[in-house]
């Protein structure tokens, strides 16, 4: 493919832009790409800006936030500074070591830090695992009526229905 802009050398710049539910793709070559101010060297990953990636799918505008910038995962040694660049943590570890910034983080995200959809039940499950399924159903319930959501609780109570049918208590 040639680059869209001067026609001569092949494009290696592929630029995805979505502004207004409208994509819109333009093919440089590096030449062109640096001319526009596009960074053509170094993994794009490493450079991946988590917060500011994150601020933009919320509509805010990337505000700085705090940087913790001593805090460090006593594990694995990954440091929060190294999470917002990488957009990766290191190990099951850095969840509690980054807990506070994380719980932040995903509140933003998901508007909650609890877990409230389905629960994963092995296709022969134990009557433990029915049992805590069943209890994640009635609080699921609770929280459906308490949000005056009753088309979600209704489907939530024939579930129930269904589970308690089937001796589950």
């Amino acid at each position: 493919m040639d680059c869209e802009n001067c026609g001569e050398a092949d494009a290696v710049i592929h630029l995805t832009q979505v502004v207004n539910n409208k994509m819109s793709s333009l093919h440089l070559c590096e030449q062109c790409a640096a001319a526009k101010g596009l960074e053509t060297e170094g993994p794009p990953a490493a450079s991946f800006p988590l917060q500011e990636f994150l601020a933009e799918m919320g509509g805010e505008s990337p505000a700085p936030a705090p940087a913790p910038v001593d805090e460090k995962c006593g594990f694995c040694g990954l440091t929060f500074q190294g999470f917002r660049k990488a957009g990766r943590l290191g190990c099951p570890h850095c969840y509690i070591s980054f807990e506070g910034h994380l719980r932040a983080l995903l509140g933003r995200i998901h508007n909650s830090t609890q877990h409230v959809g389905k629960v994963y039940l092995p296709p022969d499950p134990t009557a433990s695992q029915l049992e805590r399924r069943l209890e994640g159903l009635r609080g699921q319930l609770r929280r459906a009526v308490d949000a005056e959501d009753f088309e979600r609780a209704a489907g939530l109570r024939d579930e129930i229905r269904i589970l308690e049918a089937e001796g589950v208590t």
